[in-house]
């Protein structure tokens, strides 16, 4: 007998984005959604789409999310943030994977990116993330780029969800401006050390690897502009470091 699927998704101001997240789990079990404070129609699109809904004031990524898992009631929970959705091929693989999971713990999926006017070419080498996991065996990693984590087997499911989440040019760099503050506040708390050095390398490193390696030149102009963005986060990282461990 095939597991019962539950989603988790955590909201704040997510209407732009949220219905065709909800449209696309229309086929779980269950939707949690654990709301921080939303003022726009949010609430409604969740009632519309018979979502269940917590309400807390945000408590740090990892946390919300975990709370959002820890509130589901079926076994295996799907992870999403309000700007991802399946499309019919995710949907079908998941439903796959659970009609037998055996001993795995969790599963994951590549994203496909949106990168300012288009979405990745089908060729670029895709992130993967864990997003489908084992209620019972989960936990979630600290900081501003939280994910589950599982005690236990993973395996690889080969078709893409889709990440919605950067329209244009002033939200990545709106984006990588605050996680750069935050992660660069985690690293002096942890007492980092080298900042100088990476700023030198680092950066031209990551261009490299994400136009050349990851195919990013594939994506045309929009890859080229948006492999330099996150050669720009990687700098802003450890400037932002430097400046707090100057002062």
């Amino acid at each position: 007998m095939s597991e019962r699927l539950s989603v988790a998704i955590t909201t704040l101001n997510n209407a732009a984005t949220l219905g065709r997240c909800l449209a696309s789990v229309a086929f779980a079990d269950e939707v949690v959604v654990v709301d921080s404070g939303s003022s726009d129609a949010t609430l409604e699109l969740c009632a519309a789409a018979g979502a269940r809904v917590l309400h807390q004031p945000f408590l740090g990524y990892g946390p919300q999310k975990a709370l959002a898992i820890g509130a589901c009631t079926h076994r295996f929970v799907l992870l999403l943030d309000a700007d991802e959705w399946l499309p019919e091929a995710a949907q079908s693989a998941i439903r796959a994977a659970l009609v037998d999971p055996g001993e795995f713990a969790g599963f994951t999926l590549p994203r496909r990116e949106q990168v300012f006017w288009r979405h990745q070419h089908k060729r670029v080498r895709m992130n993967r993330f864990l997003r489908l996991v084992d209620r019972q065996r989960f936990t979630m990693s600290e900081g501003v780029h939280a994910a589950p984590k599982v005690d236990g087997a993973v395996r690889n499911l080969d078709a893409w969800f889709v990440h919605d989440g950067e329209p244009d040019i002033d939200t990545k760099v709106a984006k990588i401006n605050a996680y750069s503050t935050a992660l660069a506040t985690e690293k002096m708390q942890r007492g980092a050390r080298g900042a100088r050095w990476r700023m030198l390398v680092y950066p031209p490193f990551v261009f490299l690897r994400q136009y050349l390696f990851k195919r990013h030149f594939l994506d045309g102009w929009a890859g080229f502009i948006a492999s330099a963005t996150v050669a720009f986060y990687a700098f802003l990282k450890y400037a932002k470091l430097y400046e707090r461990q100057q002062r």
